[in-house]
């Protein structure tokens, strides 16, 4: 528990970082990048300190349990941020993303007409609400996770021999 709080505590900042640097209506790899470390670091930290306080031993199902866990957790509290700029803090926040994208799809594709724009715009509109954006985020940490907790697991395990 204590990782993934360290998890979402690390995410709630990076997150007010891209905030009040405006990184959330200029999104790029970098961003991405940050909190894919993020993740790996409190779950491959979070994985090791159960190990060590196992005396030493992890399963591959234990780790990946802890994993997910700590990812489960950071996820939660990430969504409460999320929701909380977007509903409180920043309502508007949709909106002006909205805008910036609309610019950058004319710039990207000048021969795209206005009904063109207009239908695109409509289907980015639909998964941009803050539920829907807070959902995928939390299957994406989930996601991740996993993944991350596996290959941690995998390379840390070390099961218990009995003699």
């Amino acid at each position: 528990m204590n990782y993934g709080l360290l998890l979402g505590i690390a995410s709630v900042i990076f997150g007010v970082i891209l905030y009040v640097t405006d990184g959330y209506m200029d999104q790029n790899w970098v961003h991405s990048l940050i909190g894919f470390v993020i993740l790996i670091a409190g779950i491959i930290f979070g994985i090791k300190a159960y190990k060590t306080a196992n005396g030493g031993f992890l399963t591959l199902g234990e780790g990946i349990k802890v994993g997910i866990g700590i990812a489960l957790i950071g996820g939660l509290i990430s969504v409460v941020w999320t929701l909380i700029l977007m509903q409180v803090i920043e309502p508007d926040m949709m909106e002006k993303m909205s805008e910036i994208s609309r610019v950058k799809m004319q710039e990207q594709y000048p021969d795209f007409t206005q009904e063109q724009l207009d239908q695109s715009a409509a289907m980015a509109e639909k998964f941009s609400s803050p539920f829907i954006i807070s959902a995928f985020s939390l299957l994406f940490n989930l996601f991740f996770g996993f993944i991350f907790s596996l290959l941690s697991s995998l390379v840390m395990q070390k099961k218990q021999t009995f003699k």
